[in-house]
C-alpha cells in the first residue's frame, strides 16, 4: 500500500510542489483517473503558510496538503455508486466519469479536499499522480520537491519515519494515509534584561508548567538572554524564572492558543 511521508521541517516554502500539480493537471485530461484540472480554483497541493509568534520571536512554518488518501474515506462512505473507489495501492480516486454532476461530495471531505469544476460539472481532487505511479513513477510534487520534504512509496518501506509521524485529525477515524513529521505547534519564548545596567541576563533557569497535566519543563536563558520553549500543545502554562543574584519572577497564567513571544522580561535584583 503506498503512502505519503511530509517532514515540515525540510519545507522551505518554495511552493514547487503546487505549482507543479498545476502543470500535470491543467489542461491534460489523465481519464478515467482524472479530467483536466481547471486553471483557477483548485489547488490538489496546496502549501499553506503559517507566521507563528511576533518580531523578533517568529518562527514560519509551511505545511503541504493534499488529498489525505484514507483508508476509510469520508467520500467514500457517502457514495455508493462507485464514483468513489479505492485502489489496490491505497489511493482514492473519483471517477470523472460516474462522479459527473455530483457537487455534494465536496462538501463530505473534512479535509476540505475536493474541489467543484464549473465547467465538466464534476468533483476533482489529488489523485495522486496515480497515470505516473502506474508507469512507475513519482508524483509530480515528490518528484519536484528539491528538499526531499515529499516522499511516496510502500508503507513498508516508510515504516521507521511512520513510526515518529503523525496524521491530521486521527479523531475523525479515516485512518489518512498521508503521514507527517514534525508538524508545528506552539512555543513560548522571551528575553529576560536586567533594567538598571541594561544587559541581558545569561543562564537564568525558566520553568514552564502545563497547568493541566502538571508537566514541566525547564531550559537556561542563553548568551543573548533569550529562552524558548517549542513543540508545545494549546492549554494553559505558568512561567517561572529564577536567576542568581535577581528576584524570582512568576507569570501565573499563560493561555496558549497560538505561540506567544513574551518579549523583554525585567529582573529585579535582590537588596
Amino acid at each position: 500500500m503506498k503512502v505519503f511521508v511530509i517532514d515540515v521541517a525540510r519545507c522551505n516554502g518554495c511552493y514547487g510542489c503546487q505549482l507543479v500539480c498545476k502543470d500535470e493537471h491543467v489542461d491534460n485530461d489523465w481519464s478515467p483517473i482524472a479530467k483536466p484540472q481547471p486553471d483557477m480554483g483548485h489547488f490538489w497541493m496546496k502549501v499553506s503558510e503559517t507566521v507563528h509568534g511576533s518580531v523578533p520571536k517568529v518562527n514560519v512554518a509551511y505545511f503541504p496538503r493534499l488529498c489525505m488518501h484514507c483508508d476509510d474515506p469520508a467520500c467514500l462512505r457517502h457514495d455508493d455508486s462507485g464514483a468513489v473507489y479505492k485502489r489496490a495501492d491505497g489511493l482514492v480516486i473519483i471517477d470523472p466519469a460516474k462522479a459527473k454532476g455530483k457537487k455534494a461530495l465536496t462538501d463530505v471531505c473534512p479535509y476540505g479536499a475536493i474541489y467543484w469544476n464549473d465547467a465538466l460539472e464534476v468533483p476533482q481532487k489529488c489523485t495522486g499522480c496515480a497515470h505516473l505511479v502506474d508507469e512507475g513513477e513519482l508524483p509530480r510534487c515528490v518528484d519536484a520537491c528539491a528538499t526531499e520534504a515529499i516522499k511516496f512509496g510502500e508503507e513498508e518501506d516508510f515504516r521507521d519515519l511512520i513510526a515518529q509521524a503523525e496524521v491530521i485529525q486521527p479523531e475523525l477515524g479515516l485512518k489518512p494515509r498521508v503521514y507527517y513529521l514534525n508538524l508545528p505547534k506552539l512555543f513560548v519564548a522571551g528575553v529576560l534584561y536586567d533594567p538598571q545596567v541594561n544587559e541581558i541576563i545569561e543562564n537564568a533557569e525558566i520553568t514552564l508548567t502545563d497547568l493541566s497535566s502538571k508537566t514541566n519543563w525547564t531550559t537556561k536563558s542563553d548568551d543573548f538572554g533569550d529562552f524558548w520553549f517549542r513543540r508545545l500543545d494549546s492549554g494553559q502554562y505558568s512561567l517561572m524564572i529564577q536567576a542568581d543574584g535577581y528576584k524570582s519572577y512568576e507569570i501565573t497564567a499563560i493561555n496558549l492558543d497560538k505561540s506567544v513571544n513574551i518579549g523583554a522580561i525585567p529582573m529585579e535584583k535582590l537588596n
